[in-house]
């Protein structure tokens, strides 16, 4: 009788521990969290060009007026500044060739710079007004239109030096501004407690300090690349005066009377 109840509760167990094996995998399965579903690729946000100026702050705007002066000034002294408009080579060499050989006179050289519109026409016909003066009288009329020449050359680089100056100070100036309303929205109770649109103003912001820095650098480049333009056709402009002044000088002229002619020098020679 005993062992019969022994079996039977045996029995039992056994029945008990297999139930408790057989669903041990579905309570498992019923406590692990639910896999979310995959995330779908969200697009990148894009933005145009002129959305981007308005978000960075009416300051952008004059921005925009002194990168279209930039374009303006640049075009011009591009055109103003060809070695063809200033120091033409072709007209310099027979000037200077035409008169040390003596094929033109005082009023025949000025005729030929009145024809030619350049600056170093201009130069020379100075000069030529002084034909027969003394070296230094010659020299002094090429300086003082040198000086004319140089400054025609130089008009309008001051205002791209300003576009260089003042375009990042408006950048500057729209980031303050642009940050004084962010924290000023901040401040507020409904913004509290929620820096994402902190971070959004000053990203905002900070576009007018990068448009403004965009044309100041380029702007700051073609101001020195035009100066360094301009000072190198002076000097060239100053040497080509310096040949002119030994030719029709007093002391010029006064040595190529005396200098023997190319022939005679060939027949010595021979």
């Amino acid at each position: 009788m005993h062992r019969l109840q022994r079996s039977l509760m045996f029995a039992r167990r056994s029945l008990w521990f297999a139930s408790i094996i057989a669903l041990a995998p579905s309570l498992v399965q019923a406590q692990e969290p639910l896999a979310a579903p995959p995330a779908e690729p969200t697009a990148i946000p894009t933005q145009s060009l002129w959305q981007i100026l308005i978000a960075g702050g009416p300051l952008v705007i004059p921005i925009v007026v002194c990168s279209f002066v930039l374009l303006l000034v640049v075009f011009e002294r591009t055109m103003a500044l060809r070695r063809s408009k200033v120091i033409p080579k072709l007209f310099v060499e027979r000037f200077l060739l035409q008169i040390s050989e003596g094929a033109v006179d005082r009023h025949g050289a000025l005729e030929l710079c009145e024809e030619n519109n350049s600056l170093a026409a201009e130069v020379f016909a100075a000069a030529l007004r002084k034909w027969g003066k003394p070296a230094v009288e010659v020299e002094q009329a090429i300086l003082d239109e040198g000086e004319r020449a140089a400054s025609s050359m130089r008009r309008y680089l001051r205002a791209i030096n300003g576009v260089s100056t003042v375009c990042p100070l408006f950048g500057l100036l729209g980031t303050v501004w642009g940050m004084i309303e962010s924290f000023n929205e901040i401040a507020g109770s409904a913004a509290m407690g929620r820096p994402e649109l902190l971070a959004g103003g000053i990203g905002t912001a900070l576009m007018s300090t990068a448009a403004g820095l965009c044309v100041a650098i380029p702007a700051l480049i073609l101001y020195l690349y035009f100066v360094g333009r301009v000072d190198s056709l002076v000097m060239e402009l100053d040497r080509c005066g310096q040949d002119l002044v030994h030719l029709i000088s007093a002391e010029g002229l006064e040595d190529r009377r005396n200098r023997p002619p190319r022939a005679a020098k060939a027949k010595k020679a021979a």
